[in-house]
């Protein structure tokens, strides 16, 4: 750490018009050392170099946005990184999102046409039964053997399908899964995106630390006062000013 030293002599010249020549006793002596002590000072002074800066408000703003907390934190070469990584993990999300969506809408408008299938209130696992049973009687005959008779369905009632051939019901199912695995896809990338947030709202954390010790440290000064000449025989005050950066 460099220092600069400015010295400035503050210089009271004892004329005999002004002052009579002191006279010192050994109680004197100790009175104005004691005042003297009291006057030798040292204070730190901010002198603007920067304004400290607040620890939660850089985990806000990263939080909210990835790259923002280091932009507050005057690194935004730091969190840029965070910002692309956002902008590339949300598009991605979108993208597998849609995609699954599509995928999705695909396989069940070919159930309609190749199982005659409807789609009104259907849940996931419905679609799932379809892909793996060639007919509502299929799936029927398996769930009694299986002794569970609460999952028959109504034969006669909108949940029953008939698929018109073996291959166009494994197109189906095949359909189905990929839709299936592009959702999975979309809950890893949102853990990412998360992660995304938390990292970047920790080394926000951290720049901001980093900066306010560095203006506490590169803007001080160092104040110092003491006697020219000594107890004895003062001729002047010399005043010092120290700064750190």
């Amino acid at each position: 750490m460099k220092s600069i030293i400015i010295s400035a002599l503050v210089v009271f010249f004892l004329g005999k018009i002004a002052y009579a020549q002191p006279v010192y006793t050994s109680r004197g002596n100790n009175l104005f050392t004691q005042q003297m002590e009291k006057y030798s000072f040292q204070q730190e002074m901010n002198l603007g170099q920067g304004e400290k800066k607040s620890v939660p408000t850089a985990i806000l703003y990263s939080l909210l946005l990835p790259g923002m907390g280091e932009l507050y934190a005057d690194n935004y070469g730091r969190g840029k990184y965070f910002t692309i990584a956002e902008g590339v993990l949300w598009v991605t999300l979108i993208s597998f999102d849609q995609y699954g969506r599509w995928l999705q809408n695909d396989a069940r408008g070919y159930a309609v046409q190749h199982a005659g299938i409807s789609l009104n209130g259907k849940s996931d696992k419905y679609f799932v039964d379809i892909g793996e049973y060639m007919s509502v009687q299929d799936y029927n005959q398996q769930m009694l053997r299986d002794r569970t008779p609460h999952k028959v369905l109504d034969e006669h009632s909108t949940y029953a399908w008939n698929w018109d051939n073996k291959s166009n019901q494994l197109y189906f199912r095949n359909l189905r899964i990929s839709s299936d695995q592009t959702f999975n896809n979309t809950k890893f990338v949102t853990a990412a995106i998360i992660i995304n947030h938390v990292v970047s709202a920790i080394d926000a954390a951290r720049l901001v630390v980093l900066h306010n010790r560095q203006i506490a440290s590169s803007g001080s000064i160092d104040i110092h006062a003491s006697v020219m000449g000594g107890i004895t025989n003062p001729h002047g005050i010399m005043i010092s000013f120290t700064k750190n950066f």
